[in-house]
């Protein structure tokens, strides 16, 4: 176990969101140091779907964190919560699964995990061991140590019942039952996502009403998926799995936006998002050429560092070859020192007829700048720069004097 308490705490806290309380962490880690004891790390997934896409792995990252300081990692797979289904942040409610849909499911997830974590150190723990032998009174039990009140402050449940939506009974127990994953695992450490907070808190809450130390509670960030918008996820469609061929995972990580392909390496990567950031502004790294970078990095981990630049490879001639033709004249375009890209768009290269037009078009993903997707309707580009502007099968390379 790493004896020094600020290095510790200097990795756990990277990438965090919220860590409650930073004060029992401290003491926790202090105590497990001293006593040569790990602390039990938890954290939950309920195989709700086969596959782990990159979204899942900004929390497995932080458990291989913990893993590598010498803590006791447990990785839960909700088998008998995942019938119930998670109501955190729905709008409506979740069709339970069958035993069958469950545990496929969790056997793919044993597979796909030791490409992240310490499969030799890490212990899987299914939550029918205990959730499935309590019987009505041990059930009975555990909802009178919890209010409806509290469970109404939920946002999700809140929300519904102000629309008067329905909410099942089923979908209180949850909270209820994740919380009690917690007393059974003896957990000292709960992590989830931040929209988990709640049931997070909950097993706070849980673990005293059953005479345990509280859990501490870390949550990370969400990573958004493809469409830059909405949390990454199998049912929208905007996800990467981990266990998809490489070709298909360099091509949609280079689909990512600028912008996003920040977070990406962020939460993905443990590369110096800074020093990158900086690269790229005095314009000694290309942002094209940073998410080439990204795409390798994220393809190495699950493919080897051969099969990621073989990739890359691949994706640069697709690119010269079939991405911009060769033949495409070069116009010199005097727009001022930093330029609109609409203005780019409209009186620079003359590819579309108004601004409404080229904001249409850059919404539905259909204009790239050199190589990538622009998103921003207020992108600006530096004077004395060449540019390749492509709109759907339309061409042009301009350089701004």
């Amino acid at each position: 176990m790493e004896k020094n308490l600020d290095k510790q705490l200097e990795l756990i806290r990277r990438g965090a969101v919220e860590i409650i309380q930073v004060s029992e962490l401290k003491k926790k880690l202090e105590r497990a140091i001293k006593e040569n004891k790990p602390l039990v790390i938890k954290a939950g997934f309920d195989p709700t779907a086969p596959d782990i896409h990159l979204g899942h792995t900004v929390l497995l990252r932080k458990m291989r964190h913990f893993q590598d300081l010498g803590h006791k990692v447990i990785f839960l797979i909700g088998d008998h919560t995942a019938m119930i289904g998670d109501p955190s942040g729905v709008s409506k409610t979740r069709p339970q699964l069958t035993r069958k849909e469950v545990e496929d499911n969790a056997r793919t997830y044993e597979r796909q995990i030791a490409r992240v974590l310490d499969a030799k150190s890490l212990e899987i723990r299914f939550n029918s061991e205990w959730l499935g032998r309590m019987d009505i009174i041990k059930i009975g039990e555990l909802m009178g140590r919890y209010s409806v009140q509290r469970l109404l402050e939920r946002d999700d449940f809140s929300n519904r019942y102000k629309q008067q939506k329905n909410i099942t009974m089923l979908e209180f127990l949850y909270p209820l039952m994740q919380g009690y994953d917690s007393v059974a695992l003896k957990a000292d450490v709960e992590l989830g996502g931040s929209d988990q907070k709640f049931n997070l808190l909950v097993g706070r809450d849980i673990q005293g009403a059953y005479g345990q130390e509280p859990q501490v509670v870390l949550t990370m960030p969400l990573l958004e998926g493809l469409d830059g918008i909405n949390k990454m996820s199998k049912s929208l469609g905007n996800y990467i799995c981990i266990n998809e061929n490489a070709k298909d995972m360099f091509g949609k990580l280079m689909s990512v936006s600028d912008e996003l392909m920040w977070k990406y390496y962020e939460l993905l990567t443990d590369e110096d998002v800074d020093a990158l950031k900086a690269e790229v502004k005095a314009e000694r790294l290309h942002p094209k050429q940073a998410k080439v970078n990204l795409a390798k990095i994220i393809v190495g981990q699950y493919h080897g560092k051969a099969e990621a630049d073989e990739q890359a490879g691949e994706f640069d001639r697709a690119f010269k070859d079939k991405g911009f033709p060769q033949d495409v004249p070069l116009q010199e375009v005097s727009l001022g020192q930093a330029p609109d890209i609409l203005s780019v768009l409209v009186d620079g290269t003359k590819l579309l007829s108004s601004r409404s037009e080229a904001k249409r078009k850059i919404q539905e993903g259909a204009v790239e700048l050199d190589g990538s997707r622009v998103n921003d309707i207020n992108l600006t580009l530096k004077s004395g720069k060449e540019h390749r502007i492509r709109v759907g099968k339309r061409f042009a390379r301009i350089a701004l004097r």
